[in-house]
């Protein structure tokens, strides 16, 4: 089953985990000593975040190292984007309002 990048991110584990790796790519393990969780429990939100092409893996020797595909987070910001504009004009609203407001007390 594929899954979009929004089933990713609508758990807080698996926010945490895009947040750990996007520094540094880290196996299973070194992912999983950062939460109190088990390891099964990690490895299924990695799997779900690869699912969600949000994650590839490079195998180096006998480890495999998970990596954070920033590109699929583009599918995040655009769709925000849309609300990004709202808020924007909503505020520059406000800000004519309390300029009005400003302007009347003196």
């Amino acid at each position: 089953m594929r899954r979009d990048v929004f089933q990713a991110i609508a758990d807080p584990t698996r926010r945490a985990i895009i947040a750990l790796i996007a520094l540094q790519a880290m196996t299973p393990n070194a992912i999983a000593e950062h939460f109190d969780s088990t390891r099964q429990s990690i490895s299924k939100h990695l799997r779900i975040l690869s699912e969600c092409d949000l994650l590839s893996k490079t195998q180096q020797g006998r480890e495999i190292y998970y990596q954070l595909q920033i590109e699929k987070m583009k599918d995040i910001d655009k769709w925000l984007d849309q609300f990004r504009k709202i808020w924007e004009t909503r505020f520059n609203q406000l800000d004519n309002v309390l300029s009005a407001i400003k302007n009347n007390k003196k």
